[in-house]
């Protein structure tokens, strides 16, 4: 089924993506480094703010904006797709080419395999009392899955960011024009 969540207003809206059936894709800096990379490209190229971020091996949380997040999220969700794809074959890993290739749903005429789930489930941020709930939410997502004791030693997330204006991972916007 398709999915019925949709960006109805500008501002900055809580998004998170996941891959198909939870599988564990981001586990090497390499794979972590697609998400990266296409993240600076959607913030150069397609105008994505990025208040917050947050990396992890099945999924991804953002706190983010942009003149069209609908298609921005869709573009980059296909580009990321198809890098991790080129990924896993280059690298040797047919338990993760066919664990994709299993998930792919039947109407996905156009792709041998669906890394993502479909949809970004974004979710409107409506004041600031909100907007420092999801930061903290986004932060202490790897504290809470006992990966990390502070939300600034995991390395994809924006915590770094905010704490000491570290921004050798992804440049982000501390603040919304």
């Amino acid at each position: 089924m398709r999915s019925r969540y949709r960006v109805s207003e500008e501002g900055g809206y809580l998004i998170t993506s996941t891959i198909v059936e939870w599988i564990p894709v981001f586990t090497t800096p390499d794979t972590y480094e697609i998400v990266t990379e296409s993240l600076a490209f959607c913030r150069r190229e397609k105008g994505l703010k990025i208040r917050a971020f947050v990396i992890l091996d099945n999924h991804l949380h953002l706190l983010a904006e942009a003149p069209d997040l609908s298609r921005t999220m869709q573009a980059f969700k296909r580009h990321t797709a198809s890098r991790i794809v080129e990924h896993a074959e280059s690298a040797n890993r047919p338990w993760l080419l066919d664990a994709l290739k299993r998930h792919k749903k039947s109407y996905k005429t156009e792709s041998r395999y669906q890394v993502w789930q479909e949809g970004f489930h974004p979710k409107r941020i409506q004041g600031e009392a909100m907007l420092t709930q999801k930061i903290g939410y986004i932060h202490n997502n790897p504290v809470r899955r006992g990966w990390v004791d502070a939300p600034e030693h995991w390395r994809y997330s924006s915590a770094r960011n905010h704490y000491f204006d570290d921004h050798s991972v992804l440049e982000i916007d501390l603040e919304y024009e």
